[in-house]
């Protein structure tokens, strides 16, 4: 099919971007989903500085790479999270610690700017979460009256819709990536939230089939009932070993703890389907970048990063132009 390969940056921060991007050139990526942390985009300087948007593009540039996708996960999260406990705090400027709504004063404020960042460079999708007022409310019991689901989407919709006409003005697409913690985490609530905003195209998903598969929903499903709203695709895998013992919310264990009965792996390491989903992504006429998210506690990162390009390329076949039994119909006339 020949798509853009590209790698998100998120769990390569501790690296100066001039160090990595020669690493990702090198390795053969087409670029890069660029993180708003860790140094890489300041969104408040790039929504403003067109200088400072091409030297960073440059900085790519002279390594063969593009920058397709701007990432702002940790903003997005705290625009709905009730945002009550300090471990949001590492999310925001310290200024905004221990305080709810200076944090999310402040996420409101970054998103809106990273839309104008993106424009600025050139990019037309921002990756990231929305957050949720009603994620603790996720197991029924006590009994959660429906009315506070209800207003949960509805505070969502309060909270996004401003920040979403900055989208709009810009010419950028905001994705969602389905997520626990998140308004949407699979199929159902996905589709609860594009109601709530009145289908507005400005929002739609970045479809992350790792976070599908250990919930059971299947992502080809997932691709083909929302085919016009995926904006962005990661890379990611998950294996999903049941044991007996532990069950699939985690059991209170890290990630990397072999006692979990599920944990994200290396493409082509767990239970994805990525030969259907790569089908699937040409079927429903998905052209954008296909962008590895690298989370694998027990592979050395620049092994993974290297292996999943070569996996994804391997994979990520053009469609025949032809029937197969075509040259036998030409034969029976």
């Amino acid at each position: 099919m020949s798509r853009k390969v590209t790698l998100v940056t998120g769990q390569w921060a501790d690296l100066p971007l001039e160090e990595l991007v020669q690493k990702v050139g090198a390795w053969g990526y087409d670029g890069l989903e660029l993180v708003c942390r860790g140094g890489y985009i300041d969104v408040d300087r790039a929504a403003g500085d067109a200088d400072y948007c091409r030297q960073r593009l440059d900085l790519l540039a002279g390594q063969g790479l593009e920058c397709f996708a701007l990432s702002n996960h940790a903003a997005g999260h705290l625009v709905c999270d009730p945002n009550d406990d300090s471990r949001t705090d590492v999310l925001a400027p310290p200024a905004c610690a221990g305080d709810a709504e200076k944090k999310r004063a402040w996420a409101v404020a970054a998103m809106k700017n990273t839309a104008r960042a993106a424009r600025n460079l050139g990019v037309g999708v921002v990756t990231g979460f929305t957050g949720s007022p009603i994620w603790h409310l996720l197991y029924r019991f006590p009994p959660v009256p429906e009315e506070w689901i209800e207003a949960g989407f509805a505070r969502f919709a309060e909270l996004w819709n401003p920040i979403l006409d900055v989208f709009d003005e810009c010419g950028v697409k905001f994705a969602l990536e389905v997520h626990p913690a998140q308004i949407a985490f699979d199929g159902t609530t996905a589709r609860r939230a594009l109601d709530a905003l009145g289908g507005r195209e400005a929002f739609g998903f970045n479809f992350d089939p790792s976070h599908l598969v250990w919930q059971m929903v299947d992502p080809v499903r997932f691709l083909r009932e929302f085919s016009d709203r995926i904006y962005h695709v990661h890379v990611k895998d998950v294996a999903v070993r049941p044991d007996g013992t532990s069950g699939i919310l985690g059991s209170h264990l890290r990630f990397g703890d072999p006692r979990r009965i599920w944990d994200f792996r290396s493409p082509g390491h767990g239970d994805v389907p990525f030969a259907d989903i790569f089908r699937t992504l040409t079927a429903i006429g998905y052209r954008g970048p296909l962008s590895v998210e690298w989370e694998d506690s027990g592979m050395f990162r620049e092994d993974g990063a290297r292996e999943a390009l070569a996996f994804v390329r391997r994979l990520d076949l053009s469609p025949s132009a032809t029937a197969f039994d075509a040259t036998l119909a030409k034969r029976e006339r």
